[in-house]
């Protein structure tokens, strides 16, 4: 369920470093490292959509803030819960969230998340996920954030149940 991040976070990341060890080399490095922190970054996706950096937005009961980090890479902050209906298009973990959502965006989960625990099915559509990035920042996956009864649904109809059975888990793999 992991793809590679686009290029362009990883061309960010190599430019950092090298104007970083230019600037550390030449007693720079205090200043480099101020501005580079205030750096205004890239706006955030969500559902394929873009939102500058300090936006709020509403999901699922939730209100998430765009923010960027000393590198300019963009991330959503959870701020709370809250009362407000969803001002973003949540579709669900329905696939791979790169180039649809940045790091920290919660959606609710569906039949793509769904896994085996051995021989026993476990259905995506019972958990919510966040999209996060692997420990060297270039790889943009689901992960569990919560069960989904912390989302609420403006519908008040959460997902159906998955098609698949526990008869497809094999050797723990979902086959």
């Amino acid at each position: 369920m992991m793809s590679r991040v686009d290029g362009s976070a990883t061309r960010r990341w190599a430019a950092a470093g090298a104007v970083m060890a230019v600037l550390m080399v030449t007693g720079l490095g205090a200043v480099a490292t101020s501005a580079l922190a205030d750096a205004p970054g890239l706006p955030c996706l969500w559902a394929g959509a873009t939102y500058q950096q300090g936006l709020v937005v509403y999901a699922g009961g939730w209100a998430f803030s765009c923010h960027s980090d000393a590198y300019g890479v963009s991330f959503w902050r959870k701020d709370g819960a809250t009362g407000h209906h969803s001002t973003v298009f949540d579709p669900g973990a329905t696939g791979n969230p790169e180039g649809s959502f940045s790091a920290g965006a919660w959606q609710p989960g569906t039949q793509y998340n769904d896994y085996c625990a051995g021989d026993q099915l476990i259905e995506g559509s019972g958990d919510i996920f966040e999209a996060a990035t692997d420990s060297t920042g270039l790889f943009l996956y689901w992960r569990s954030a919560g069960p989904i009864s912390w989302w609420d649904f403006d519908s008040g109809v959460p997902p159906g149940p998955t098609w698949r059975s526990s008869g497809l888990c094999v050797d723990g793999q979902l086959t």
